[in-house]
């Protein structure tokens, strides 16, 4: 059978990237084109690849683009747009069991580090709880409620529980905004305030309440206008 015309660049493309890895300075078109050799057989990917980021912004645009709207891409379809869709989340749960020791944190920003990698590929608003010890060692990390906190609501009771199962005796209260603007609202305010207070309650410190966003994190406690929080 006669070799196709993208067969050579396609194996320069793989001697490439085998030969010196993937890092920031790999174009993220060059990503894509080498991940779609693996799901396209036999075409150029690199249209394609070029296609994706222009429509989509960035490679983190693409590989957190709903899968319909992926597809709709000219060559694409709905089993390539799943591979790409893929991607974060299974980079989640590799992240997530990179060790089974689990981490003393040494301040806030290991812990927003942490709390951003529980966060990578999830799209809807999610609350989380770290449990603590009194070093700092993370007892453990559980998902609460799926959707807005100020309009579902935070079950303190949930949180209770879960923090008395983890021995705890300090947490962090996480959520993210998957519109990327990590910026605390009123109602963010309101709510941290009434867990501090119920946690205080029962022998519990609340360290911080922690929203993530697009990569990053901002922490309620290192903020001048809501600190007096976790000071109590």
């Amino acid at each position: 059978m006669a070799k196709s015309i993208h067969d050579g660049h396609r194996e320069r493309l793989r001697n490439e990237i085998m030969n010196h890895g993937i890092d920031e300075n790999t174009p993220p078109h060059k990503i894509l084109e080498f991940l779609l050799f693996y799901c396209i057989a036999r075409k150029d990917t690199n249209p394609i690849a070029h296609a994706l980021i222009d429509r989509f912004g960035s490679l983190f645009g693409v590989l957190e683009a709903p899968v319909e709207e992926i597809a709709q891409i000219n060559g694409m379809n709905v089993r390539s747009a799943m591979l790409i869709k893929s991607i974060l989340p299974i980079a989640r749960v590799a992240l997530n069991n990179k060790t089974k020791e689990l981490p003393t944190f040494g301040g806030i920003d290991e812990i927003g580090e942490y709390a951003v990698s529980r966060y990578i590929g999830i799209e809807v608003e999610r609350a989380g709880i770290i449990s603590l010890d009194g070093k700092g060692k993370l007892l453990g990390f559980d998902f609460l409620s799926n959707g807005d906190i100020s309009s579902v609501g935070l079950s303190v009771r949930d949180v209770v529980n879960i923090l008395i199962k983890h021995n705890a005796v300090a947490a962090v209260l996480i959520h993210n905004h998957p519109s990327g603007i990590a910026l605390p609202s009123s109602n963010d305010r309101e709510i941290t305030e009434n867990l501090a207070n119920a946690l205080g309650a029962v022998g519990i410190y609340l360290v911080d309440h922690i929203i993530v966003g697009f990569g990053d994190f901002v922490s309620m406690a290192q903020s001048k206008d809501y600190a007096y929080i976790f000071s109590k």
